[in-house]
């Protein structure tokens, strides 16, 4: 028998809701039902974050750095900073160079005598607001045209949007686990009964970890025996 050859499928918001109001054993009927159900994948969205790292939100930034000035607001989609570098030079062929920013605590920042120093920044410590991510550097930049930051950060996953036609922000090895969730979570607001609601909770836990144990680098590792201290 003939296969479609075919690898488009692609549901959208509402066919994600359809399928976990199916899956609680419930119909969806009306437009409330469709815009609590985005607000339910929104805050799991939320709290999928609050996880670990996704991977398909990792992404990298740059930002120019100006002499004399310590601090800087990052890219307002940051959840998370994964790495953090600076690069001097750039664009320079022959002098162009790449050096890690080691992060500090904020007391180890607090515990700096002189915060006006001014050289190659070394040190980075990262200041996680409400509303915004600031990344404050030591030594402070000798110079407005030799640095550039660069970080690695972990996004937010996008809204649902106000429709039913928008895409989830989720690649495809993560959408069984939404439809799981979001059945879960309509379970959880329709007042199903406690077994179901049991069984959903479940098998949503086991599609999730199975996308995150997926969703992971497969670069090799290796450990090297080293020295040791008596």
């Amino acid at each position: 028998m003939a296969t479609s050859g075919t690898t488009a499928f692609s549901p959208d918001i509402g066919e994600i809701v359809e399928e976990a109001f199916e899956r609680a054993g419930l119909e969806m009927k009306s437009g409330y039902d469709l815009r609590t159900a985005r607000r339910s994948i929104n805050l799991m969205m939320l709290e999928w974050q609050n996880r670990g790292i996704n991977l398909w939100t990792v992404k990298s930034f740059t930002k120019n750095m100006d002499e004399g000035t310590s601090e800087y607001t990052l890219d307002p989609s940051t959840i998370a900073v994964l790495e953090m570098w600076l690069r001097t030079d750039s664009g320079n062929v022959s002098s162009q160079a790449d050096y890690h920013l080691n992060r500090i605590s904020r007391d180890t920042y607090a515990g700096i005598p002189n915060k006006l120093t001014k050289a190659r920044p070394l040190q980075v410590f990262i200041d996680r607001q409400q509303s915004s991510t600031l990344a404050t550097v030591w030594p402070v930049p000798d110079e407005s045209s030799k640095y550039v930051l660069h970080y690695y950060v972990m996004r937010r996953i996008e809204d649902t949007g106000s429709g039913s036609s928008y895409g989830p922000d989720v690649p495809d090895r993560f959408w069984p686990a939404l439809a799981a969730g979001l059945a879960y979570q309509v379970s959880l607001k329709k007042g199903v009964e406690g077994q179901r609601v049991s069984a959903l909770k479940e098998l949503y836990e086991e599609e999730f970890d199975r996308a995150a144990g997926e969703d992971r680098e497969k670069a090799p590792l290796r450990f090297v025996p080293g020295g040791y201290y008596r």
